[in-house]
């Protein structure tokens, strides 16, 4: 069997499910490919970079001038038509197809006419809606009719000029629902549920679990706390790749200020710009793309916070109960589906008093989260899509 999997990053985010997908494929000895857009791969990772700085650029620009993404990027989608040709995959798995890097009408007309069979992982609501990823902070149900005055225009992928929802809207659904074999996936039943009221519910949708590399993320001891000098405190620990308003970072500075003194508030993945705005007594670390330092640092936690108003399945909250750390979450998206009251705690969305009286009367058995973490190892969640696949196939 050979699949090639499309997406916009390399080993990033979406990418890093993307390749590991690849190596349950090549360890299953089935044949596979990566081809993306941007950003780097591992180099045991059959792969193909269709996109280009310069194409993504023009994508971006022209989307935030007429709120069209995913109608640009013509030369590049072309040259990955060509690729799908050359290798001749039995299956075509889509991951997102946002990002300013390819032609939806190109991409989805060829795989009309190819007849292909499709694997799309939805990883966000942006396939059922006419401009945004995530509309849950806004509660609205526009998408469940027909996207018009979009309330969320200057979200990503953001438009700075034109309202273009209602005729992306028309047009997604003629594409996205024009493929006779196609099989749709989601990480969390929170998604699944959405797209069964989505014009996209004439596909079966399977759910696929995100995995988590568990020989990386597990409870890793070092000098992380000694070096930054707090051996006395309990550290409340956030993590985001991005820390945008939606991922609640003013809720963990609103924290930092309501918790006492011998508790520290730590968020990891700040830009720097936010690292040099951030008050006293919180400590923002950048970005970290060490993923054994990262495990020490969520080890070295007292409890994990996230804190996001909008999520699908957070990959950040499975890392975090592999180190053995207890999670306390918003009531966002598919997050609470796996936290119970051994491993942690959901609350309201941005009620930060309700997350520092968790914190307060937090009573966890680390071992209990990683019992749960488990059932998140990579090896096993992604051994699943053989199934998908084969099913599609027959």
């Amino acid at each position: 069997m050979k699949v090639l999997q499309i997406n916009i990053f390399g080993n990033l985010s979406t990418g890093r499910i993307a390749v590991d997908i690849y190596r349950t494929l090549h360890d299953n000895g089935h044949d596979g490919m990566v081809a993306f857009s941007r950003n780097t791969i591992s180099d045991d990772v059959p792969h193909f970079q269709f996109g280009s700085t310069l194409s993504v650029v023009t994508d971006g620009v022209m989307t935030r001038i007429t709120d069209r993404a995913g109608f640009f990027s013509i030369k590049a989608t072309k040259r990955l038509i060509e690729k799908i040709k050359d290798y001749n995959p039995d299956i075509v798995h889509i991951h997102n197809l946002h990002g300013y890097y390819i032609n939806i009408d190109i991409l989805f007309n060829y795989l009309k006419e190819s007849g292909k069979p499709v694997v799309w992982t939805l990883h966000d609501c942006w396939s059922f809606t006419g401009h945004c990823c995530n509309f849950e902070s806004m509660q609205c149900e526009k998408w469940k009719t027909i996207c018009k005055n979009c309330n969320l225009k200057h979200s990503y992928p953001s438009s700075f000029i034109f309202d273009n929802s209602t005729n992306n809207f028309i047009v997604k659904k003629r594409l996205f629902t024009s493929l006779d074999k196609m099989i749709l996936v989601t990480p969390s039943v929170w998604l699944k549920d959405l797209v069964n009221e989505s014009y996209m519910n004439k596909y079966p949708v399977e759910i696929i679990r995100n995995g988590v590399d568990l020989d990386v993320f597990r409870p890793t001891y070092g000098n992380w706390i000694k070096n930054h000098g707090m051996e006395r405190k309990k550290i409340v620990l956030g993590v985001a790749g991005t820390w945008s308003k939606t991922k609640g970072l003013n809720d963990m500075i609103k924290l930092a200020e309501i918790l006492p003194d011998d508790y520290q508030v730590v968020v990891v993945g700040v830009s720097k710009k936010q690292h040099n705005k951030m008050p006293k007594n919180v400590l923002a670390i950048e970005r970290t793309y060490d993923s054994k330092e990262l495990a020490e640092i969520y080890t070295a936690a007292f409890v994990f916070v996230n804190p996001s108003y909008e999520d699908n399945f957070p990959n950040v909250n499975i890392e975090a109960l592999a180190c053995g750390t207890p999670v306390i979450t918003y009531e966002t998206g598919g997050g609470p589906e796996i936290i119970t009251d051994e491993i942690g705690s959901v609350v309201n969305r941005g009620e930060v008093n309700a997350i520092a009286n968790e914190i307060l009367k937090l009573n966890v058995d680390s071992e209990k989260c990683t019992t749960i973490a488990q059932e998140f190892d990579r090896k096993k969640c992604y051994l699943r899509y053989l199934d998908v696949y084969k099913s599609l196939m027959n």
